[in-house]
Protein backbone atom coordinates (compact mmCIF):
# COMPACT_ATOMS: atom_id res chain seq x y z
CA UNK A 1 0.00 0.00 0.00
CA UNK A 2 1.63 3.44 -0.62
CA UNK A 3 1.96 6.08 2.17
CA UNK A 4 -0.79 8.04 2.87
CA UNK A 5 0.23 11.95 1.21
CA UNK A 6 1.08 14.50 3.03
CA UNK A 7 -0.41 18.07 1.44
CA UNK A 8 0.36 21.28 2.32
CA UNK A 9 -1.21 24.83 2.94
CA UNK A 10 1.12 27.54 1.69
CA UNK A 11 -1.47 30.28 3.42
CA UNK A 12 0.37 33.78 2.48
CA UNK A 13 3.38 34.04 1.00
CA UNK A 14 5.06 37.17 0.55
CA UNK A 15 4.12 38.09 -2.82
CA UNK A 16 0.49 37.52 -3.33
CA UNK A 17 -1.48 40.80 -2.45
CA UNK A 18 -5.15 41.81 -1.80
CA UNK A 19 -5.34 43.18 -5.11
CA UNK A 20 -4.83 40.08 -6.87
CA UNK A 21 -7.48 38.28 -4.58
CA UNK A 22 -9.30 39.67 -1.82
CA UNK A 23 -9.42 35.79 -0.40
CA UNK A 24 -5.74 36.07 1.01
CA UNK A 25 -5.45 35.77 4.83
CA UNK A 26 -3.44 38.55 6.36
CA UNK A 27 -4.67 38.89 10.21
CA UNK A 28 -3.50 35.92 12.80
CA UNK A 29 -7.47 35.34 13.17
CA UNK A 30 -8.07 34.88 9.33
CA UNK A 31 -4.97 32.97 9.16
CA UNK A 32 -5.80 30.52 11.93
CA UNK A 33 -9.40 30.45 10.18
CA UNK A 34 -8.41 29.35 6.67
CA UNK A 35 -5.83 26.98 8.62
CA UNK A 36 -8.42 25.36 10.32
CA UNK A 37 -10.89 24.90 7.33
CA UNK A 38 -7.99 23.74 5.36
CA UNK A 39 -7.53 20.81 7.82
CA UNK A 40 -10.99 20.11 7.40
CA UNK A 41 -10.37 19.81 3.92
CA UNK A 42 -7.36 17.42 4.19
CA UNK A 43 -3.89 19.33 4.64
CA UNK A 44 -1.92 17.95 7.38
CA UNK A 45 0.14 20.79 7.36
CA UNK A 46 0.18 24.95 7.09
CA UNK A 47 2.84 26.75 5.69
CA UNK A 48 2.92 30.65 6.43
CA UNK A 49 4.68 33.72 6.07
CA UNK A 50 2.83 36.59 8.18
CA UNK A 51 1.77 40.32 6.85
CA UNK A 52 1.64 43.86 8.85
CA UNK A 53 -1.77 44.83 9.10
CA UNK A 54 -1.31 47.13 5.99
CA UNK A 55 -0.41 43.65 4.37
CA UNK A 56 3.16 44.02 4.07
CA UNK A 57 5.31 41.41 4.18
CA UNK A 58 6.91 40.77 7.54
CA UNK A 59 9.20 38.47 9.02
CA UNK A 60 8.39 39.77 12.50
CA UNK A 61 8.39 36.88 15.43
CA UNK A 62 5.40 38.38 17.38
CA UNK A 63 3.24 37.85 14.14
CA UNK A 64 4.63 34.76 13.87
CA UNK A 65 3.48 34.12 17.67
CA UNK A 66 -0.16 35.59 17.29
CA UNK A 67 -0.35 33.66 13.72
CA UNK A 68 0.53 29.90 15.47
CA UNK A 69 -1.16 30.68 18.93
CA UNK A 70 -4.40 31.48 16.98
CA UNK A 71 -3.88 28.31 14.62
CA UNK A 72 -3.25 26.12 17.40
CA UNK A 73 -6.80 27.38 19.03
CA UNK A 74 -8.66 25.85 16.56
CA UNK A 75 -6.81 22.80 14.81
CA UNK A 76 -4.29 20.79 15.40
CA UNK A 77 -2.71 20.89 11.71
CA UNK A 78 1.40 21.31 11.91
CA UNK A 79 2.87 24.91 11.51
CA UNK A 80 5.86 25.60 9.53
CA UNK A 81 7.52 28.71 9.18
CA UNK A 82 9.13 30.31 6.51
CA UNK A 83 12.95 31.67 6.55
CA UNK A 84 12.86 32.38 3.26
CA UNK A 85 10.66 35.89 4.05
CA UNK A 86 10.89 37.85 1.34
CA UNK A 87 13.19 39.42 -1.50
CA UNK A 88 15.43 41.60 0.23
CA UNK A 89 15.29 40.57 3.87
CA UNK A 90 18.13 40.33 5.93
CA UNK A 91 19.10 36.81 7.69
CA UNK A 92 17.95 38.20 11.15
CA UNK A 93 14.64 39.49 9.59
CA UNK A 94 13.75 36.21 7.54
CA UNK A 95 14.74 33.99 10.67
CA UNK A 96 12.27 35.60 13.47
CA UNK A 97 9.69 32.53 13.67
CA UNK A 98 13.11 30.19 14.59
CA UNK A 99 12.93 32.66 17.96
CA UNK A 100 9.66 31.12 19.02
CA UNK A 101 9.63 28.87 22.14
CA UNK A 102 7.88 26.47 24.36
CA UNK A 103 4.09 26.35 23.27
CA UNK A 104 4.64 28.58 19.92
CA UNK A 105 7.66 27.06 18.40
CA UNK A 106 6.57 25.83 14.89
CA UNK A 107 7.05 22.19 13.91
CA UNK A 108 9.09 22.60 10.77
CA UNK A 109 10.99 25.84 8.98
CA UNK A 110 11.96 26.21 5.16
CA UNK A 111 15.46 26.26 4.36
CA UNK A 112 16.42 27.40 0.62
CA UNK A 113 19.56 25.93 -0.38
CA UNK A 114 20.60 28.72 -3.10
CA UNK A 115 20.31 31.78 -4.64
CA UNK A 116 17.99 32.06 -7.76
CA UNK A 117 16.37 34.31 -10.51
CA UNK A 118 13.14 34.89 -9.13
CA UNK A 119 11.17 36.71 -11.54
CA UNK A 120 12.49 40.12 -12.21
CA UNK A 121 14.08 39.73 -8.11
CA UNK A 122 17.07 37.47 -7.03
CA UNK A 123 16.07 35.20 -4.22
CA UNK A 124 19.60 35.38 -2.44
CA UNK A 125 20.69 32.87 -0.71
CA UNK A 126 24.69 32.94 -0.70
CA UNK A 127 26.41 29.73 0.75
CA UNK A 128 27.52 31.44 4.30
CA UNK A 129 23.63 33.02 5.20
CA UNK A 130 22.13 29.08 3.87
CA UNK A 131 24.64 27.61 6.24
CA UNK A 132 23.50 30.33 8.89
CA UNK A 133 20.04 29.46 8.57
CA UNK A 134 20.63 25.80 8.76
CA UNK A 135 22.63 26.39 11.98
CA UNK A 136 19.57 28.26 13.86
CA UNK A 137 17.54 25.87 12.40
CA UNK A 138 19.20 23.03 14.20
CA UNK A 139 19.98 24.52 17.54
CA UNK A 140 16.22 24.31 18.13
CA UNK A 141 15.59 21.20 17.64
CA UNK A 142 13.66 21.58 14.04
CA UNK A 143 13.85 19.67 11.18
CA UNK A 144 14.19 21.41 8.00
CA UNK A 145 11.81 21.46 4.82
CA UNK A 146 14.77 21.82 1.80
CA UNK A 147 13.38 24.49 -0.27
CA UNK A 148 14.69 23.48 -3.88
CA UNK A 149 14.07 25.95 -7.05
CA UNK A 150 16.66 24.02 -8.81
CA UNK A 151 18.58 20.20 -9.39
CA UNK A 152 21.63 22.02 -7.51
CA UNK A 153 20.16 22.84 -4.72
CA UNK A 154 19.89 19.07 -3.44
CA UNK A 155 23.36 18.87 -4.20
CA UNK A 156 23.74 22.06 -1.93
CA UNK A 157 21.39 20.03 0.93
CA UNK A 158 24.25 16.98 0.54
CA UNK A 159 27.15 19.34 1.34
CA UNK A 160 25.68 20.69 4.29
CA UNK A 161 25.04 17.67 5.83
CA UNK A 162 28.72 16.43 5.41
CA UNK A 163 29.32 19.58 7.50
CA UNK A 164 26.82 18.25 9.87
CA UNK A 165 24.18 20.94 9.43
CA UNK A 166 21.46 18.85 8.08
CA UNK A 167 20.49 15.64 9.03
CA UNK A 168 19.71 13.20 5.96
CA UNK A 169 17.80 11.42 5.09
CA UNK A 170 15.63 14.52 5.02
CA UNK A 171 12.23 16.44 3.62
CA UNK A 172 12.91 18.35 0.57
CA UNK A 173 10.26 20.82 -1.76
CA UNK A 174 10.59 21.25 -4.70
CA UNK A 175 8.86 24.90 -5.86
CA UNK A 176 8.48 24.28 -9.89
CA UNK A 177 7.40 27.00 -12.31
CA UNK A 178 9.10 30.38 -10.31
CA UNK A 179 9.98 32.38 -13.71
CA UNK A 180 14.01 32.37 -14.04
CA UNK A 181 13.81 28.82 -12.30
CA UNK A 182 13.57 25.30 -13.33
CA UNK A 183 9.58 25.09 -14.75
CA UNK A 184 6.88 22.66 -13.55
CA UNK A 185 7.24 19.41 -16.12
CA UNK A 186 7.04 15.77 -14.91
CA UNK A 187 9.98 15.13 -16.70
CA UNK A 188 11.82 17.76 -14.30
CA UNK A 189 10.12 16.46 -11.33
CA UNK A 190 11.50 12.90 -12.14
CA UNK A 191 15.03 14.33 -12.41
CA UNK A 192 14.30 16.30 -9.21
CA UNK A 193 13.28 12.66 -7.61
CA UNK A 194 16.00 11.07 -9.28
CA UNK A 195 18.64 13.02 -7.16
CA UNK A 196 17.50 13.17 -3.65
CA UNK A 197 19.08 11.16 -1.08
CA UNK A 198 18.70 7.45 -0.13
CA UNK A 199 15.42 7.53 1.96
CA UNK A 200 14.31 10.98 1.89
CA UNK A 201 11.11 12.20 1.13
CA UNK A 202 9.21 15.38 -0.91
CA UNK A 203 6.75 17.59 -1.83
CA UNK A 204 6.35 19.26 -4.66
CA UNK A 205 4.97 23.05 -5.20
CA UNK A 206 4.09 23.50 -8.66
CA UNK A 207 3.41 27.66 -9.16
CA UNK A 208 0.55 29.22 -10.95
CA UNK A 209 -1.66 27.03 -13.53
CA UNK A 210 0.74 23.73 -12.75
CA UNK A 211 -0.27 24.07 -9.02
CA UNK A 212 -3.21 21.46 -9.08
CA UNK A 213 -1.98 19.26 -12.23
CA UNK A 214 1.02 18.39 -10.04
CA UNK A 215 -1.36 17.30 -7.49
CA UNK A 216 -1.48 14.38 -9.69
CA UNK A 217 1.76 14.08 -10.90
CA UNK A 218 3.19 13.58 -7.04
CA UNK A 219 0.04 11.31 -6.41
CA UNK A 220 0.85 8.64 -9.13
CA UNK A 221 4.70 9.18 -8.10
CA UNK A 222 4.51 8.56 -4.49
CA UNK A 223 5.27 11.98 -3.22
CA UNK A 224 3.50 14.64 -1.52
CA UNK A 225 1.77 18.21 -2.20
CA UNK A 226 1.71 21.59 -1.57
CA UNK A 227 -0.87 23.73 -2.74
CA UNK A 228 -2.57 27.74 -1.46
CA UNK A 229 -2.65 30.92 -2.59
CA UNK A 230 1.15 31.80 -1.57
CA UNK A 231 1.85 30.29 -5.16
CA UNK A 232 -1.67 30.18 -7.17
CA UNK A 233 -4.95 31.74 -6.59
CA UNK A 234 -6.85 30.38 -9.44
CA UNK A 235 -9.09 27.19 -8.47
CA UNK A 236 -9.76 26.67 -12.40
CA UNK A 237 -9.01 29.11 -15.30
CA UNK A 238 -10.41 32.41 -14.61
CA UNK A 239 -12.18 31.82 -11.26
CA UNK A 240 -10.33 32.82 -8.05
CA UNK A 241 -10.02 30.32 -4.91
CA UNK A 242 -12.39 31.72 -2.12
CA UNK A 243 -9.66 30.63 0.21
CA UNK A 244 -6.54 28.25 0.24
CA UNK A 245 -9.12 25.75 1.59
CA UNK A 246 -10.77 25.37 -1.82
CA UNK A 247 -7.65 24.61 -3.45
CA UNK A 248 -7.03 22.15 -0.46
CA UNK A 249 -10.08 20.17 -1.31
CA UNK A 250 -9.41 20.35 -4.95
CA UNK A 251 -6.19 18.46 -3.92
CA UNK A 252 -7.33 16.05 -1.79
CA UNK A 253 -10.17 15.24 -4.49
CA UNK A 254 -7.23 14.26 -7.23
CA UNK A 255 -5.18 12.32 -4.39
CA UNK A 256 -8.15 10.48 -3.53
CA UNK A 257 -8.89 9.59 -7.43
CA UNK A 258 -5.19 8.51 -7.87
CA UNK A 259 -5.86 5.94 -4.65
CA UNK A 260 -3.95 7.90 -2.50
CA UNK A 261 -4.95 8.49 1.76
CA UNK A 262 -4.55 11.53 2.95
CA UNK A 263 -1.74 11.93 5.91
CA UNK A 264 -3.18 13.22 9.21
CA UNK A 265 -1.02 15.41 11.20
CA UNK A 266 0.22 13.16 13.17
CA UNK A 267 0.98 10.56 10.36
CA UNK A 268 2.64 13.40 8.44
CA UNK A 269 5.03 14.00 11.58
CA UNK A 270 6.16 10.31 11.27
CA UNK A 271 6.70 10.78 7.38
CA UNK A 272 8.88 13.62 7.81
CA UNK A 273 10.53 12.57 10.71
CA UNK A 274 9.70 15.57 13.13
CA UNK A 275 10.21 13.61 15.88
Amino acid sequence: MSKPMVLTAALVGAETTREQTPYLPITAEEIAEDAAKCREAGAAMVHIHVRTAEGKPSQDAELFRAAIRAIRKRTDVLVQVSTGGAVGMDVDERCGGLTLTGADKPDMATLTTGTVNFGEEVFWNPRPLVRDIAKRIKSIGLKPELECFDVGMIDEARYLAKEGLVDLPAHFDFVLGVPGTLQARPEVLDFMISALPEGSSWTVAGVGRQQLPFVDEAAKRGGNARVGLEDNIYLSKGVLAKGNFELVAEAAKRARAAGRELATPEQARQLLRLG
